[in-house]
């Protein structure tokens, strides 16, 4: 049965009735994966509501109405659920990613996956070294970026314009310790000698009361500490970087003309 046929008879869809339509479309095989895939996960994921479906190789079907069909060598392990079957979290990121064109949305897929626990890095790592390299530089470099901490798009472009500057390189992602021992926390960035941090703030984070006064309590430890903290809304590394600048240059300059803290800085996991 066509997609286009399943519509007609049913008038206006439901999204389950849309997933349905493509699985009877793509037979008994067939697998759903990419954003629609992503999302079943409850995920959040960029791109249009086209159903990008996985297909064995030896089957011989056509892209068509909403659905977008790919065949391969590789079917996954799926989830199912009802009459739904859908691909593994890794999967789903990866297939997504050979077909975003933006490297922001392969970042925020990757970043939010991992960080959901949805999937491992290694998990995706695999996908992409086994899977077709065609369209893979965004993917391994979002994943570069996610190995080395990075939890958000927001990160991924501070950590860019930093290292675009004239601005003293930091270390990123480090955790801090006081020298009595006790743990201050981890910040995104970290400029030692001058004892300035920076933390991008997650907003989805903040809805909550709780992370609220997680963050409240965190700034309190730093300042405790002497350090010059810096919390950073997302939108403004896009849109106030010359303001943004100014105020981690003004700081990294007071901050080198007193004795340097005494804080230990280690290599935050992610």
């Amino acid at each position: 049965m066509l997609p286009g046929t399943y519509l007609t008879v049913t008038g206006k869809p439901t999204l389950e009735q849309r997933l349905v339509a493509a699985l009877l479309y793509g037979g008994p095989s067939s697998v759903i994966t990419g954003p629609a895939a992503i999302r079943l996960h409850r995920l959040r994921s960029p791109g249009p509501d086209t159903i990008d479906l996985l297909i064995p190789w030896t089957v011989k079907r056509q892209s068509t109405g909403f659905v977008r069909i790919h065949r391969t060598r590789r079917m996954p392990a799926f989830y199912r659920t009802g009459p739904i079957r859908f691909a593994r979290a890794a999967r789903a990121v990866a297939d997504a990613a050979h077909e975003f064109t933006v490297l922001d949305d392969v970042r925020a897929v990757v970043a939010q996956a991992v960080q959901k626990q949805a999937c491992s890095i290694a998990e995706i790592g695999s996908e992409l070294e086994e899977g077709s390299g065609r369209d893979s530089g965004h993917l391994r470099t979002a994943l570069a970026e996610v190995r080395d901490g990075i939890r958000s798009v927001a990160e991924a472009r501070f950590r860019q314009r930093i290292q675009r500057s004239d601005l003293p390189q930091p270390m990123f992602n480090a955790f801090l310790r006081a020298a009595d021992g006790s743990d201050i926390g981890e910040v995104d960035a970290w400029w030692a000698d001058a004892g300035v941090s920076v933390e991008i703030d997650s907003q989805e984070y903040h809805f909550y009361r709780e992370g609220w006064l997680r963050t409240d309590a965190k700034r309190s430890r730093l300042l405790k500490h002497g350090i010059f903290p810096h919390n950073i809304a997302p939108a403004r590394v896009e849109n106030d970087w010359a303001g943004i600048y100014d105020e981690l240059k003004s700081s990294i300059h007071a901050g080198r003309q007193r004795p340097r803290l005494r804080i230990v800085a280690f290599e935050a996991l992610g």
